[in-house]
């Protein structure tokens, strides 16, 4: 009897297996930035410290500048998501369509691009978008999006690209739906941020992207 047991149980595993898997990023056309092990395909611009850690990315304030760091590809109209928990109070983003344009002794290196704001603390326009080297804050959060960051914990981060169109969510709430009318750029790298003046410390993981 418990021999027909186990063989059911299998049975049932292996033809639920498709459809489990099914659902994983990869299996829907979504691709792994971040491989959990090392930070092949990315690139660390400045002195901050960029390590993997328990199979996450963790970005953290040594020098007190700024610090990115981005993928060696660029990339133009795609979805993003990712996980982020901040264990600090220091500020960091998520940057689309950028370019690294140089590095500064006194604040490290600059960078010209599409911010999605990423804060540790409520009430900090986490999800909402700034144009770092122009316009500053372009869409902001509403009221209502203020409330989805989860401090503390992970959160989850999507962000879709079409052109000049960036839509971002945050823990499923919609925070931002932007047309750009002056975009600067239409593609570029992918960066995570630290930010200048210290005491950032923040995890990422699960991050996949799925060109268009």
């Amino acid at each position: 009897m418990r021999m027909r047991r186990n063989l059911a149980y299998f049975t049932a595993i292996f033809f639920l297996m498709p459809g489990m898997l099914a659902g994983a990023p990869a299996k829907a056309g979504w691709v792994a930035l971040f491989n959990g092990k090392d930070l092949s395909g990315w690139k660390n611009n400045g002195d901050e410290k960029w390590v993997v850690e328990q199979g996450t990315i963790l970005g953290e304030s040594t020098a007190n500048k700024y610090g990115y760091l981005t993928t060696e590809k660029t990339y133009g109209d795609f979805d993003l998501r990712l996980k982020f928990k901040g264990e600090a109070e220091g500020n960091s983003g998520v940057f689309l369509h950028s370019r690294i344009t140089g590095i500064d002794p006194e604040h490290g290196p600059d960078i010209l691009g599409m911010q999605v704001e990423v804060d540790p603390s409520p009430g900090k326009h986490t999800g909402g978008l700034y144009e770092s080297g122009g316009r500053a804050w372009v869409a902001m959060p509403t009221a209502e999006a203020e409330k989805a960051l989860k401090p503390g914990h992970w959160n989850d981060l999507e962000v879709s690209v079409r052109g000049n169109h960036i839509v971002t969510r945050l823990n499923g709430v919609k925070v931002a739906d932007f047309t750009d009318p002056t975009p600067k750029f239409t593609d570029g790298v992918i960066g995570l941020q630290i930010h200048t003046g210290g005491g950032v410390k923040m995890r990422w993981k699960d991050i996949y992207i799925r060109e268009k």
